[in-house]
């Protein structure tokens, strides 16, 4: 800084700055001798400094970053390099301001620092280079700010490694998180390049600066099945937002982020690691020290651009697409909030019985499969209707518990959510009365607006407590994206064709199959006739006497597993439950039947439905000890 420059930013002649900094100001106002010490200190103006300044090394390092946050652990790596080398380090911080920048470039001239890093403001900042020129002072720019020559923090080929392992996993459709800082520009290019290098074309929609509305809704309808995010909080902050909107990761959506390889322990409830590159930016705070004291100390040394390896820290939350896992469960079906009554014999016309205890749980058949075949070890989404009153939240509260996916569930504000009140005896028979609320207004265009949660779905489960026509679709649905459905009959009592026809596997009880073939027929008459209308397999539940299972190809009788009998009400959603996981595991017919066996006994010998339905550990554990060569 020259005494002209001094003058210009006090706005005075340069002659009136040499008598104030030479104590000859005796004809000058205090006022404008104040003014032009302060620009003075500010800018560490001293006189013919350029004629003073001692040749000799002074071994000390300038490093004038853009602000408090720059580079992270980049500073560290600097300023242990220099000290090994026996430099010390003198640290300026512009605050992303080019006023306080000129300060502090002025300062570090005045110190005679051998070499200095610079991470420019601006790209304007770039003017401020001849003050280093005139001083001979080695000078290093980096970060995006920095010009041609500028030395740069891998963030382009990280975005790039990042979009590409994705896309490696077969991931079409990839979001971008982004945060504004020094990386941003970078990030994004890096995630452009490689969708360009892949020919995916950009979708600038599936760029983010928040997690707002628009992200949370292209996730729901499926849009996006992979993240990547610049910062890694950004990257916490969106997992647990899909913890909140009940999203598993990464079996629904995969997530990788970029991380710093030293920073504070950032950690959110329920996210134990997230899949990571770690940017080694003390590795590159060491190169530019050593780049830096190569050109001070004139030395030969061969140091070409950094270069980091990247790999994954871990695969903890990525995975194949969400339509590429293992295929899942879905039900579509009633969804209840169930009322039981315990009593010493079940009610009759003209007879009041009085209840010894009565318990509350979410249930009907549809919460009560999908929440079975969750406990079994699947992914299962349940579709279906609740009202918007109270009941509703229990409802989405025990599904998350669970584990089962309830965006196909949808609140209705005319109607209540339905409810069913349990009449349990002590010998373990119930009766039931249904009140259907918000499971009698499930429309068929209400399926096909949901059909999307189809996607990758094994089996669909399917109950006839809903309207048949919605049934119907459902059944249509399913097979339209390659799945196989399963109906449990009840309520109604004969069912048309088209409807029968849809259902590969069909599961009455034996008061349900004579609804649906009224008439004195045998049980193989009855099957016969079913199997004549398209369904494929053919199971009869008998309770105690076991179940009854035919095809084209099979006729069997399985008998029942000896539990005691507490309560009944669940058996035939606990049976139909686990006989879709097994078959979903790859199990065979026969095997999945026997199983299913097990699982229908486990919840009759308990009260309730849902407290009553096993788990796939326990379950298993069982059937070892009973038939080993069975699981």
């Amino acid at each position: 800084m020259n005494i002209k420059e001094i003058a210009q930013l006090a706005g005075v002649s340069a002659s009136t700055v040499s008598k104030i900094v030479n104590q000859k100001d005796q004809s000058i106002s205090s006022e404008t001798r104040e003014r032009v010490l302060k620009i003075v200190k500010e800018y560490n103006y001293t006189p013919y400094a350029a004629a003073t300044v001692s040749p000799a090394k002074t071994w000390i390092l300038g490093v004038l970053l853009r602000s408090s946050i720059s580079l992270d652990s980049t500073l560290d790596g600097i300023m242990q390099t220099a000290q090994a080398n026996g430099y010390s380090t003198l640290v300026y911080n512009s605050y992303s301001d080019m006023e306080q920048e000129l300060k502090n470039i002025t300062s570090l001239c005045k110190n005679n620092v051998d070499g200095i890093i610079w991470e420019p403001v601006t790209a304007e900042s770039l003017s401020y280079t001849s003050h280093f020129q005139d001083m001979n002072i080695p000078m290093m720019t980096i970060g995006p700010n920095g010009g041609d020559h500028s030395h740069m923090i891998p963030y382009e080929e990280a975005a790039y490694r990042i979009t590409q392992e994705l896309i490696n996993r077969r991931h079409r459709d990839i979001a971008c998180i982004l945060k504004e800082g020094r990386r941003t520009s970078a990030f994004l290019n890096g995630y452009k390049k490689c969708l360009f290098d892949n020919h995916r074309k950009l979708d600038k929609d599936l760029i983010f600066y928040d997690l707002d509305e628009s992200l949370i809704h292209k996730v729901n309808s499926h849009s996006i099945s992979a993240v990547i995010s610049s910062h890694y909080r950004e990257a916490l902050k969106f997992h647990q937002l899909m913890n909140t909107l009940n999203y598993r990761i990464p079996e629904d959506i995969s997530l990788i982020s970029l991380k710093n390889d030293t920073m504070e322990d950032l950690a959110f409830p329920d996210i134990s690691e997230i899949s990571t590159y770690t940017m080694l930016n003390a590795d590159f705070g060491s190169y530019l020290c050593n780049k830096m004291i190569a050109e001070i100390e004139k030395r030969t040394d061969d140091l070409h651009s950094f270069v980091q390896e990247f790999h994954l820290d871990n695969q903890t939350t990525v995975s194949v697409p969400f339509n590429l896992n293992a295929p899942k469960i879905t039900v579509v079906g009633s969804i209840n909030i169930d009322t039981y009554l315990n009593v010493p014999q079940l009610p009759h016309s003209g007879k009041t019985v009085s209840t010894s205890s009565s318990f509350i749980y979410p249930g009907g058949k549809g919460v009560n499969q999908s929440i079975g075949a969750a406990k079994l070890g699947h992914r299962v989404t349940l579709i279906g209707n609740v009202g918007s009153d109270l009941d509703s939240a229990s409802i989405y509260k025990a599904l998350k518990e669970y584990g089962v996916e309830p965006f196909g569930v949808k609140r209705c504000s005319q109607a209540d959510t339905g409810k069913a009140f349990i009449f349990v005896e002590s010998g373990g028979q119930s009766i039931i009365s249904i009140l259907p609320g918000a499971n009698d207004i499930l429309a068929p265009e209400d399926i096909r607006k949901r059909q999307r949660f189809f996607k990758n779905t094994g089996y669909c489960l399917i109950q006839s407590e809903i309207p048949l026509d919605t049934v119907a679709e459902a059944c249509r649905i399913a097979h339209e994206y390659g799945a196989k459905t399963i109906l449990k009959p009840s309520v109604y009592g004969q069912m048309p064709s088209e409807v029968l026809s849809g259902v590969d596997i069909l599961i009455p009880n034996e008061d349900e199959l004579n609804d649906l073939c009224p008439g004195s027929s045998t049980l193989q008459q009855k099957t016969a006739f079913l199997l004549e209308c398209g369904i494929k397999i053919i199971i009869v539940t008998r309770g105690e006497k076991g179940c009854y299972v035919r095809t084209n190809e099979l006729e069997k009788h399985f008998p029942a597993v000896s539990f005691p009998s507490v309560d009944n009400t669940g058996a035939s959603d606990a049976f139909i439950s686990a006989l879709a996981a097994y078959l979903l595991y790859g199990y065979s017919l026969e095997r999945a039947v026997r199983i299913a066996t097990y699982a229908a006994g486990f919840c009759v010998s308990r009260e309730g439905v849902v407290p009553a339905l096993i788990d796939q550990r326990s379950l298993e554990t069982f059937i070892k000890q009973k038939e080993d060569s069975l699981i």
